[in-house]
This record gives C-alpha cells, sequence and structure tokens, in this order.
C-alpha cells in the first residue's frame, strides 16, 4: 500500500486502551483524565476485522499499545488472534512493564514477537517521582524474567529528558551491557504534557555514554520496525540505540499508521487527519467499502510533522496515551 509520496505503508500501531496504573509526569496529569467509556473502545471482534482489512491493503506489522495495554483483560487473546491472520508477519507490544512478570509466559505463549519496556529511570526514588506510583521493582522483575526465560527481542524505550533523567543515562545504559536487550534512548515528542520539558539530544548522549564506557561502534543490524540507528560497545551484550523523531526527521521513510483505542485511524502523530473507523464498523459498512475508505485515507497521509512550525493547522490536541505512541 503506498500513500501520495510513494512510501510503502506496511506497520501498524493499535492501541487497546487509554488506561495507565502510572501517571508519568510528562504524560497524564497526577488526578488521571477522563477515560473512554468501554462501549467507546474498540471490541476484540472489531480489532480483528480492521487486522483483517488491513493486511488485504499491505499491513504486515502490529504493534500493541496503549495506555498500558496489559491492563487489558484477555490481551493474549488478542495477540494470538492477530498472529493467526494470514499475512501479519509480526505482532510487538509496548508496555511500562509493570505487570510483566505475571504475564510474561502469556505473551510468549499468545506468540508475542518483541517486548518493548518504557523505563525512564532505575533509580527508587526517581521512578516515584516521575509515575508517581512506586513500581520499579516489579519492572526490573520482569525484564529479569525475560531474560531467564531466553526471550531474545527485549528492547527498553527511555526518552532522556534533562528535568527527569538527565544524570542518570549512563546508569540506564548499563541495562544493555548488563543484559542482553536493547536500550534506545528516544527524543522527547512535544506533544500534551511533554511541552514544558528540555529533551537531551543525541550528541549529549553520545558525549555521556562515550566518557562512561568508551567508544561506540556503529552497529547496522536490524532490530526492529522504527528508524533507530544503533551502537556496540566493548565488554555489552546488548546494543545502544537512538531515535531522533525532530534533529534527524526520517518522515521520508515513515511507514506507519495508527489506530487509537477508540477507533480512529491517524495518519501522522502530529495531525488530527484520519478516519473514524469505529463510526464504518458500527453503521454496518461491509468490509470491502471500509477497505476503500481507509486506502484512500491512507493515500493522503502528510508528507512531515513540522512539530516546530507553531503556525501549522490541524494539530492533534490528543495526548500522547490517548493516541498509543
Amino acid at each position: 500500500m503506498l500513500d501520495q509520496f510513494g512510501r510503502t505503508i506496511d506497520y501498524i500501531r493499535i492501541s487497546v486502551t487509554d488506561r495507565c496504573n502510572l501517571r508519568c509526569t510528562y504524560c497524564m496529569p497526577e488526578e488521571g483524565v477522563e477515560q473512554f467509556q468501554c462501549k467507546d473502545v474498540l471490541s476484540y471482534e472489531e480489532i480483528i476485522r480492521l487486522c483483517h482489512i488491513f493486511t488485504s491493503l499491505g499491513i504486515k506489522k502490529v504493534k500493541i499499545t496503549g495506555g498500558e495495554p496489559l491492563l487489558r483483560l484477555d490481551i493474549c487473546k488478542l495477540i494470538a488472534g492477530i498472529k493467526r491472520i494470514a499475512g501479519i508477519e509480526q505482532v510487538t507490544i509496548t508496555t511500562n512493564g509493570v505487570l510483566l512478570s505475571a504475564m510474561a509466559e502469556n505473551l510468549i505463549h499468545a506468540g508475542i514477537d518483541g517486548i518493548n519496556i518504557s523505563l525512564d529511570t532505575v533509580k527508587k526514588e526517581n521512578f516515584k517521582q516521575l509515575t508517581r506510583r512506586d513500581h520499579l521493582e516489579e519492572v526490573l522483575q520482569g525484564i529479569d524474567k525475560l531474560v531467564q526465560m531466553k526471550y531474545e527481542n527485549i528492547k527498553i524505550n527511555c526518552v532522556p529528558i534533562t528535568e527527569v533523567n538527565g544524570d542518570q543515562i549512563a546508569y540506564i545504559t548499563s541495562l544493555a551491557k548488563d543484559y542482553p536487550i536493547a536500550v534506545r534512548f528516544i527524543e522527547l515528542m512535544p506533544i500534551g504534557m511533554a511541552t514544558g520539558y528540555t529533551a537531551i539530544d543525541k550528541e549529549m548522549l553520545l558525549r555521556i555514554i562515550h566518557n562512561a564506557y568508551g567508544e561506540l561502534i556503529p552497529w547496522n543490524g536490524n532490530l526492529g520496525n522504527g528508524p533507530a540507528t544503533y551502537f556496540s560497545a566493548r565488554g555489552f551484550r546488548g546494543k545502544i540505540g537512538f531515535i531522533e523523531a525532530l534533529h534527524s526527521k526520517f518522515c521520508s521513510q515513515c511507514n506507519r499508521i495508527r489506530l487509537t483505542a477508540n477507533g480512529f485511524l491517524k495518519l501522522c502523530l502530529q495531525y488530527d487527519m484520519g478516519i473514524d473507523l469505529r463510526y464504518l464498523l458500527r453503521n454496518n459498512a461491509d468490509d470491502q467499502y471500509i477497505k476503500i475508505i481507509i486506502e484512500k485515507s491512507i493515500f493522503l497521509k502528510p508528507r512531515e510533522h513540522c512539530f516546530n512550525d507553531n503556525t501549522i493547522g490541524q494539530i492533534d490536541e490528543r495526548k500522547m496515551f490517548q493516541v498509543g505512541g
């Protein structure tokens, strides 16, 4: 499936809930937010139906996101159901890891192809301040359990922010030294509550990591669907990755679309352009009609985001937990 700029769109991020068991300061207010009502969230049957339509258009890779997707009841049944769809090559998940230890075996049994854990600090007090919850030990137990089970495709997603973890970059990087996993530093996106924070750029990260662990060696292998650039270091069991959505814009190679928990198909993280697929599903549209609407919508996918341009219209006011990352 091609968009108007000739990009092949073969990857979808599907949010299954806007609920979360953490309250990260750059994502959600302490008191929480008004959440979708259950009736407004796509059912598993609706998601599976859409996945069949998406695969007929060339989607091959699916990322399950939230909110926190492990909060959704029977999430492993959904993963197994998507895995059974002809044409789907990969189903992965991004989680905050709080429930990971308890669910690791079920996730692997369901056939999950990769598990990304969002973790911005490995210091107990900092974790409590950042997330407003005391769950660091559970997250680390989940990572350790995956390693003990010899699960191979594990990634840590860390957003480097001066006010949050600027003094912990080397410490977080040590996870890739001690474990056979990839630690990825993802540039802060100016979305929702994150606009008041200071991102740490790649050059600064490289200097910090080099000073702590020596020379970083570029690594050209492929560890997933994203645009990360990877490095290895002497004595490391894992890899170190960087994703720069702002300073090294990779929109020309963008291969993804997003489906929110309430059924809105988003074409770009920044914009509110897209189509309400829940409305079509629940108003007797047949699969062929929905397929045509999706295809026409994806063809109009914007050329690029312009987060640094305040004059751009059609900005999506939804927060990241409502979008699915």
